[in-house]
Order: structure tokens, then sequence, then C-alpha cells
């Protein structure tokens, strides 16, 4: 190393880059920030804000999806070899590879889109949060879209693989479709042996709940445990739980992810992908009423809407003068703006 870089690594000039983000004091680089043009601004200005939410959303979903299903097929692929088992698989480095991909997309995107990546979650922000409902149908599609690039990129990637995967199948009178099968790197099947489809909705209905709560819990901008920084990897840790504890029996976890890859396995491998033990509708369907129960009891039970306003997260519909009487009848003693601001400090409090 020359004298001349030892000294520049004294002087605490950075290089441009992801440095930014850990040492935010330093005001000198070696490589100056480029300024922004007005051909920059104009350029920015002009692009459909729609258009931006939507392609955000499709590519929070890819970034998810992808690393997801690409654990699946190393662990899929590798199934009959002890060793390829060993080194390229199992269910613990499929959950990190969803988890860590959900914690990616958030990173990546929500600050355009909100951050959506499930249809479930922009049906209940719609539901409970005043969502626009003209939004619901470009988010959804997008979303199925990011989780179909994702699924056909996948199958790209891995083809060789799955091509010799699928002729060892044809040559034993072995199904392409199936828990184990080429299919399945795709989307989730059901084992052989789960023929009750009651038992089939539970899991699923239960798991996306259980998703839906934490979720519901990781935005609410009035819970002290969470920090803008931790969310993402929060909500993913939750998916990773989830694969963990209960892909061997079968989930699916989110309607983009399993709609969008399910299209591409129909492609490669008929339609049985959606017919096999009439399990589609239950892999699609369900996360739907699972969230918006889940997401229900969090906004009935565990909601505090007068600490979300003393916090400055939302105002009362009906104004300070409608707070100081909604205060004045539940306390029944006159309230005037001062007494409103302590209440709602003892109220954020307790």
């Amino acid at each position: 190393m020359s004298s001349p870089d030892l000294t520049r690594l004294h002087t605490h000039d950075l290089e441009l880059g992801v440095t930014e983000a850990i040492q935010k004091h330093v005001s000198r680089h070696v490589v100056p920030a480029k300024p922004i043009s007005q051909r920059r601004l104009e350029l920015e200005r002009a692009r459909p804000r729609w258009l931006r939410e939507c392609l955000a959303e499709a590519t929070g979903v890819f970034f998810y999806v992808f690393p997801g299903i690409a654990a699946v097929a190393s662990f899929t692929l590798n199934l009959s070899s002890p060793v390829g088992v060993a080194a390229f698989g199992s269910l613990f480095q499929i959950g990190w590879a969803f988890g860590f991909g959900i914690a990616f997309a958030i990173i990546c995107c929500a600050p355009t889109s909100g951050g959506h990546f499930n249809p479930c979650i922009t049906i209940a922000f719609w539901f409970w949060q005043g969502f626009p409902l003209k939004k619901v149908p470009q988010y959804i599609i997008s979303q199925i879209f990011g989780a179909f690039i994702a699924g056909l990129l996948v199958m790209g990637m891995y083809w060789p693989e799955i091509q010799e995967m699928k002729a060892e199948l044809i040559a034993a009178g072995k199904p392409l479709v199936a828990n184990g099968a080429p299919a399945s790197i795709l989307c989730s099947f059901p084992n052989p042996n789960q023929t009750n489809h009651g038992f089939l909705f539970m899991t699923e209905f239960f798991v996306d709940a259980f998703l839906a709560l934490v979720i519901w819990a990781t935005i609410d901008p009035t819970n002290p445990f969470i920090s803008p920084a931790s969310a993402p990897f929060v909500i993913g840790c939750a998916y990773a739980t989830m694969v963990w504890g209960f892909a061997d029996v079968t989930i699916s976890t989110n309607m983009a992810r399993d709609l969008g890859t399910r299209m591409v396995a129909a492609i490669f491998f008929g339609k049985e992908a959606f017919t096999y033990m009439t399990y589609s509708p239950i892999s699609i369907l369900v996360s739907i009423p699972a969230t918006l129960a889940a997401t229900g009891f969090y906004e009935f039970v565990m909601r505090d809407s007068l600490l979300k306003i003393h916090k400055g997260h939302a105002e009362f519909e009906s104004g300070n003068e409608g707070l100081m009487r909604h205060l004045s009848r539940t306390t029944g003693a006159p309230v005037d703006d001062s007494d409103a601001s302590k209440h709602l400090e003892h109220n954020g409090k307790h």
C-alpha cells in the first residue's frame, strides 16, 4: 500500500457507496457526490406513480419468492443424494431463504409502494386502514406477476437438473406433480397421506393468521419494541419460523407466491398443478380470511388509538374539540387542551 493510501485511511474519507449508511457524519468523499440535475428531477416527476408502485410490488414479491424457491429447488433436486442434502439444502436453509428474501424485499421496495407483497395484506390495508380500493387490483396483479417471473427464472436456471430429475421420474413411472416432485419446487402440494381437507385448511389458516398478526404488530407505530430498521427482519423471521414449523405438512403462506408460481408449474407440468388432490383453492384462498381474522383480532383487542394519536401517528376525525369531548365523557370531568394532552400522555404510559 502506498503512502498516499495510508494517509487517506486516517482522514475518514470514504468512497461514495454503502459506507454512507454506517458513517453519516462524513462530509468529504474521495469521489464527490454528483449534483442532481434539473433533467433528473423532471424525469422523476414525469414517472406515473401507479406504475412505480406496481413495479415495486412486483419486484418485492420477486425478491421474496426467487431465493425461497431457489432454496427449495436446491433441496428437492439433491434429495436423492445423502451428500447433496447435507451440502445443498434443508428446511432450515429454505426458511432462511424466504425470511431474508422478505427482509430484502421490504428494504429495497417498501419505500416506494408501502411494502405489501401479499394480496391478503393489501386487502387488510384496504379493509382496516383505508388503502384506496382502486389500487387493490393493481397491487394484487403486480404481486402475482412478480412471483410468476421468479418461477420462470428459477425454472430456467435449474433447467438441466429439473430435466434430469423429470426423466428419472418418468422412467420410474412416478408423477411429476406431487410433494417432492419437480413441480413442488414452484408451489406446495400435500403429502400423499394428507387427504383430510379440513386439516389442510386449518394448518394454512393458523399459519397465515400467525404471520398476519406479527406483521400488524410490527407495523403498529406505537409498538415500543420495533424500530423501522428492525421491522424487515422481524417480519422475515416470522415467515422463516412458519417454514421451519410447518413446511413438512404443506403451507403456502402467500396467495401471490402460490398462485404466480403455480401458473408456472401448470405451464411446465400440466393442469394437474391446479387439480392435484383439489388442494390449490386452499393454498390460494385461505390466507384471505385468515389474514382478515388475525388483523381484526389485533384491531379490536390490541390497538390503542389514543396512544396512536398521542404519538402523532393519527388524528381524531372530529378534531381536538371532539377528542376533548370524548375524554370528558370517559373521565367524567371537563377536559381542556392541556388536560387532554396530559390524559393522552398518561394513557401512553399505561
